[in-house]
């Protein structure tokens, strides 16, 4: 089946691609060609222009200028796997209006409490079983003031997921420096506050905490030495203006974060977001937005873990195929993202057996080793 998608493809990006070509300029090239050039270094001072002139490259150049980065950088012959549990589902406060276990939207999940650290070991050693090397933990509330309960229960459960041998991940919302102290102090790998979006379109999405808040968040966890990882979701019916806007933000951090997950939205029944979408005037998110989003993100980004998040089981596989060379190099695999549905570790196996792609290992990097 997929030999018979390929077959399309390249048909396909010159017909994607042909959006830009004739806007095509020598300036637009100068600055493609010194962010890939061999004597560049990774840049924490980008202008939206410039990440503009980037990602309106015609799109085989920008693929070709994507792939030439991520060879640079990294091993392109190994592909993270992440897993993620729900452990507290339902019931938060927050509006985000796109999030199925928000209280402000109808969408019929009940809200469940944190679940037990046996519960975690349990579902961590399943995803080991099946290769994966980082496990992710995710709770559905505002932040972790006034937890203190379940902050020792999450600390028992990074240390759970540590002793298996994998990478802990947890994202819990709003961390004060004390709260992202303590997660040090136990051993997290690595902490996820995404910023969803561009700080002009943010407004749109949540107004029960500002960009601001999450930026404090993702600073804290940096200042107490816990990698970061954050990224956004693509569909909350934004502007091309507001994806170069959300890279401008991800690329002028110092320094870049450790992964960035890049998510299509996925529509859940009863979200506000859904009826947002109707009365939207902008176009609607296509593949080409993805992909230039994501190859934009390796050239300017080229250290950085491009991680494929929820809504990649609407994807075809060559669409993930032509991701992959566009610089993505880890995927979510496993039973669910939070509440909708993931790709399967034995689909995902197959699928990167057939390209050629090795999972990679427990704490091991892809970045290549003068760059360690």
């Amino acid at each position: 089946m997929f030999m018979n998608q390929l077959k399309g493809l390249q048909n396909s990006l010159v017909v994607i691609g042909s959006r830009f070509v004739s806007n095509s300029s020598t300036g637009r090239k100068n600055i493609l060609a010194a962010a890939i050039a061999e004597e560049s270094a990774p840049s924490h001072q980008w202008t939206k222009d410039e990440i503009q002139a980037i990602y309106e490259t015609p799109l085989l150049n920008l693929i070709f200028a994507a792939q030439t980065q991520h060879r640079r950088y990294h091993d392109p012959s190994t592909v993270q796997l992440c897993t993620l549990m729900n452990i507290k589902t339902g019931g938060c406060t927050e509006n985000c209006s796109y999030c199925s276990q928000s209280s402000n939207n109808d969408t019929g999940l009940k809200a469940e409490k944190l679940v037990s650290v046996e519960q975690v070991k349990e579902e961590a050693l399943l995803a080991k079983k099946n290769g994966s090397t980082r496990f992710c933990l995710g709770a559905a509330w505002r932040g972790m003031e006034g937890r203190k309960s379940a902050m020792k229960n999450i600390s028992k459960m990074i240390e759970t997921v540590n002793d298996i041998g994998l990478e802990s991940c947890v994202t819990l919302g709003m961390l004060d420096k004390s709260h992202s102290n303590i997660l040090k102090d136990v051993g997290l790998s690595a902490y996820n506050c995404n910023i969803d979006t561009s700080r002009e379109h943010y407004k749109d999405i949540v107004t029960s905490r500002t960009y601001d808040d999450r930026l404090r968040t993702i600073e804290n966890v940096r200042e107490s030495g816990i990698n970061v990882c954050t990224g956004g979701i693509l569909g909350l019916g934004e502007a091309q203006n507001d994806r170069i806007g959300f890279l401008y933000t991800l690329s002028n951090m110092s320094p870049h974060p450790e992964s960035v997950p890049i998510n299509r939205l996925v529509e859940v029944k009863g979200t506000k977001i859904v009826n947002d979408l109707k009365n939207n005037k902008n176009p609607k998110l296509t593949f080409e937005d993805i992909l230039r989003t994501i190859a934009t993100a390796r050239i300017i980004m080229p250290t950085t873990m491009i991680r494929l998040a929820a809504g990649r089981f609407t994807m075809r596989e060559y669409e993930q195929f032509i991701c992959f060379m566009a610089g993505c190099n880890s995927i979510f695999t496993g039973k669910e993202m939070l509440t909708t549905p993931c790709n399967g570790w034995d689909e995902d196996k197959a699928m990167l057996a057939r390209w050629g792609l090795q999972p990679l290992k427990p704490f091991a990097t892809t970045l290549l080793q003068f760059l360690q």
